[in-house]
């Protein structure tokens, strides 16, 4: 199974040199996921051959506008595409006053159900649980209360050696043998080994999206080892003093943070108006983490098999 992470948007606070706000789409055993829903999100997904259809899952940051103000307006093209099956909107606490308010206003009714569920801040939760996937909360540490989103694929079974496969091994040993159990005779003794007739299993993978936080250590344990970490990277370190008092982390600082918890490969967004010009982020934060990458919009990211 294979992760793959489209970015739609990656500016921070407002629009500026054709950079839009944060969203991202996460596809994963053909789900699709929407983390976050800046203003032009649609339009984005539009530009990126994004089927609106297909996403089942909303996942929201936090409720600073440039992440959740382009929300109402993708639901209210759902309702106008004719969406009839149900949509998971999972966001923080609030977020159910803030569509109640402006359905009511607008006395808007979708024509498709929402489940929505609201994390609790400062915990990790399971937000997720899919046959193959899991999706957690991660606590973030920001101005108001924010989270990271973790998905993880599910270990996988052991593979069978096909080498050793005979006609007299049944459906229910090879799922033995597949879950990591020996199969066994009536008196006991060893009918079939596990560690002979099976593989371990590949790998299974994750991806991290780390949205706005201030420089935190205590994410590292949440994130050791993903596959793929996206880490806000609002100002250079020359401002860090300014992304402490704003609760924002600098492109040095999400490099150090990716070495600590030894991830895969990094990519850094919520990149300030103040800089036009990204290369210089990007070698920054290249000085600690080496294998890292801007979050462009339109670009693809891939965890592969």
């Amino acid at each position: 199974m294979s992760i793959s992470v489209k970015i739609l948007g990656s500016n921070a606070a407002s629009f500026a040199y054709n950079r839009h706000h944060t969203s991202q789409i996460i596809e994963v055993d053909n789900k699709h996921f929407m983390v976050d829903c800046g203003e032009s999100t649609q339009l984005q997904a539009k530009k990126y051959n994004v089927k609106l259809s297909k996403i089942n899952h909303i996942l929201i940051s936090h409720l600073h506008g440039d992440h959740y103000y382009g929300l109402l307006g993708l639901l209210s093209t759902m309702q106008l595409y004719g969406r009839k099956q149900a949509l998971s909107l999972i966001g923080p606490p609030g977020l159910s006053e803030i569509i109640t308010i402006q359905l009511k206003h607008s006395k808007t009714v979708f024509n498709f159900p929402i489940e929505l569920t609201e994390w609790k801040e400062g915990v990790q939760e399971l937000l997720v649980d899919l046959p193959k996937l899991t999706i957690k909360s991660i606590p973030m540490k920001h101005s108001i209360p924010c989270a990271g989103f973790l998905f993880e694929e599910k270990p996988n079974f052991r593979r069978i050696n096909k080498d050793y496969l005979t006609e007299t091994l049944n459906p229910l040993e090879i799922k033995q043998l597949k879950s990591g159990i020996d199969v066994l005779h009536e008196d006991g003794s060893t009918k079939y080994s596990n560690e002979k007739f099976t593989f371990p299993p590949k790998k299974h993978h994750s991806y991290a999206f780390c949205s706005d936080t201030k420089y935190d250590e205590e994410l590292i344990k949440w994130i050791r080892g993903v596959d793929l970490l996206y880490h806000e990277a609002t100002f250079m370190d020359e401002m860090k003093e300014r992304a402490y008092l704003t609760f924002h982390t600098t492109a040095k600082q999400a490099g150090c943070i990716a070495t600590a918890a030894r991830v895969g490969k990094l990519t850094i967004g919520h990149f300030s108006t103040r800089y036009k010009d990204l290369s210089p982020l990007l070698r920054e934060v290249k000085t600690e983490f080496e294998n890292a990458h801007l979050a462009l919009e339109g670009r693809i990211f891939e965890i592969n098999e």
